[in-house]
C-alpha cells in the first residue's frame, strides 16, 4: 500500500509538470479524484479488505496523500489563472497615449432599397399613384376584401401571424390589401378610373430557405377602367419589366392559375439567371380582377373592370443583381450590402 501511494503521488506530479491548460488539469483531476474511476477512489475503495487497524493505519496515510495533491493542484490552478489573466491583459491592453483614428467607412444603400425606389420611379413614370399601407391589418382588407373565404388555407395560422387575443387583426399576407383600400379612396364613389401601387413589407408564418422568408417585400398594382382586358394587362406587365431591368428583350410566359380576387388568374415566369444558369422562375400572379372585389372597391362590375398583379420585391432584386439566397438580405453582413 505503501509503495502504491508514493507511485500515486510521483505520477501525480509528474502529469502535473506536462499540463498546460485548464482542460488538461481537469481530465488530471478527473483522472485521480474521480469519484467512479479515480484512481484515488480505487484505493480508498480497496481499504474495505484490510483488517481494522491496517485499514486505520493506511487510511491516514491516503487521506494525508490526497491532502498533499490536492494542494499541488490548487497551486498550479493559481499559477494557470496568472497565465490567463495576463495573457488578457497583453491582447487587450490599449495605448493611451497613441491618438484615436476611428475606422471611416462609407455607408451603403441596401438592394431592397435600390430596387424598392425603383419600382416606385417606373410606377410614376407610367401614371400610377405609389402610397404605403397598414402592416398590421383587419381580416377584412386582408381577406374578406379581396374574396378570400372564411375557411379558405390561407387564413390557417400555419401561413398568417394572427395577434394573440385579437384574431380580426393580422400581420397582413400581402401588399393585395391595398387593392380595395386604393379603390375606396381614389374611385370617387366608383366614377374615376384608377392607377395604383403599394411597395411594402408582408409576413407569411414560413419555414426559411434559400428562397422563403417569414418577412419579406412585395409591391401591388392594379389599374381600374372601362374595358379593361387581358391585352392591357400584358402590355402593362411587359412595359414595367423592361422599366426594372432596362432591358427589351426579357422573356416571359403567362401560365393558368389561381388567386381568389382575380378571375380568370395567371403566373408570369422570366427566364432569370440566378448564379446557376437560366432558368424559368415565377415572378409575379396576376389576373382580371374578381367582380366581388370590384364592388368592394366602390365600382359597379357591370361597368367597370380592373386588374392586378402582385410580386415579391425580393424575388426581383434576385434576379436584378443575381442574388441566389434571400436570407442574405436580413443577414447584416456588410461584405454583402458593400457591393451595392
Amino acid at each position: 500500500m505503501k509503495k502504491e501511494l508514493g507511485k500515486l503521488k510521483k505520477d501525480f506530479e509528474k502529469g502535473l509538470k506536462q499540463v498546460s491548460d485548464f482542460l488538461g488539469l481537469d481530465e488530471l483531476e478527473q483522472e485521480f479524484f474521480g469519484r467512479k474511476s479515480g484512481i484515488l477512489s480505487d484505493i480508498m475503495k480497496s481499504l474495505k479488505g484490510l483488517e481494522k487497524d491496517a485499514r486505520k493505519e493506511f487510511g491516514q496515510m491516503a487521506n494525508d496523500v490526497k491532502h498533499e495533491l490536492l494542494v499541488l493542484l490548487g497551486e498550479k490552478k493559481e499559477v494557470l489563472e496568472k497565465e490567463k489573466m495576463s495573457k488578457i491583459a497583453k491582447e487587450e491592453s490599449i495605448d493611451v497615449t497613441q491618438p484615436y483614428l476611428p475606422k471611416k467607412e462609407t455607408g451603403h444603400i441596401h438592394p431592397m432599397t435600390l430596387g424598392t425606389w425603383e419600382i416606385e420611379k417606373v410606377f410614376k413614370d407610367m401614371g400610377f399613384i405609389v402610397e404605403d399601407g397598414p402592416e398590421l391589418e383587419s381580416d377584412y382588407y386582408n381577406f374578406q376584401a379581396v374574396n378570400i373565404e372564411e375557411h379558405h388555407p390561407a387564413r390557417d395560422g400555419h401561413d398568417t401571424f394572427y395577434i394573440k387575443d385579437n384574431p380580426t387583426w393580422v400581420m397582413r399576407t400581402q401588399t393585395s390589401n391595398m387593392q380595395v383600400r386604393s379603390m375606396q379612396k381614389y374611385s370617387d364613389g366608383g366614377t374615376k378610373p384608377l392607377r395604383f401601387a403599394c411597395p411594402g413589407r408582408v409576413y407569411r408564418n414560413e419555414a426559411l430557405d434559400a428562397t422563403h422568408e417569414h418577412t419579406f417585400y412585395q409591391f401591388e398594382g392594379l389599374i381600374a377602367g372601362k374595358d379593361i382586358n387581358i391585352g392591357h394587362l400584358i402590355a402593362t406587365l411587359k412595359e414595367l419589366l423592361q422599366g426594372l431591368f432596362k432591358k427589351d428583350n426579357i422573356e416571359v410566359r403567362l401560365r393558368p392559375s389561381y388567386f381568389p380576387f382575380v378571375e380568370p388568374g395567371f403566373e408570369l415566369d422570366m427566364l432569370i439567371d440566378l448564379g446557376k444558369g437560366k432558368q424559368w422562375v415565377e415572378m409575379l400572379g396576376c389576373g382580371l380582377m374578381h367582380p366581388n372585389v370590384v364592388k368592394e372597391g366602390g365600382y359597379d362590375p357591370e361597368e367597370w373592370q380592373a386588374f392586378a398583379f402582385g410580386m415579391g420585391i425580393n424575388r426581383l432584386v434576385m434576379a436584378k443583381y443575381g442574388i441566389e439566397d434571400v436570407r442574405y438580405f436580413q443577414s447584416g453582413d456588410l461584405r454583402f450590402s458593400s457591393q451595392f
